[in-house]
């Protein structure tokens, strides 16, 4: 039983990228599916769903085949976590790799990326950075 049920998410799915899988298992929960459609909209991701039956629901991630440039993920980092919460106001939504990677912040609109954030005028709790 793990206590930072998004660190183990971001986990499993950077194991399954280095190791070249193209599909993850995670059980599901709302925030994981939020994540999951950000890193899909952001084509981070091929695809992903839910399956299974209501107590032993799965989140399954279809991750995307390589290219002859390298993978379209390189990297996920929690930044937030349950022992140092990390919050961020509009005007200071980080940039990764210098706009090249996304900071996934979870707003009171619900999960979006650091740049739709901005454009919107909302700060939060700044989740997860990806490249």
């Amino acid at each position: 039983m793990t206590s930072d049920t998004i660190a183990d998410m971001l986990t499993r799915i950077r194991n399954a990228n280095l190791a070249h899988h193209q599909n993850v298992q995670i059980p599901v929960s709302r925030m994981k599916v939020e994540i999951a459609r950000v890193l899909g909209e952001e084509g981070f991701i091929e695809s992903y769903s839910v399956g299974g039956e209501a107590p032993h629901e799965m989140l399954s991630i279809t991750l995307k085949p390589p290219h002859t440039k390298g993978r379209a993920l390189s990297g996920l980092r929690r930044i937030s976590r349950p022992g140092l919460r990390v919050y961020a106001r509009k005007s200071e939504i980080p940039r990764v790799l210098g706009g090249l990677g996304i900071a996934i912040i979870s707003t009171s609109h619900g999960l979006m990326t650091g740049r739709s954030a901005q454009r919107a005028g909302l700060g939060g709790e700044v989740v997860a950075y990806v490249w």
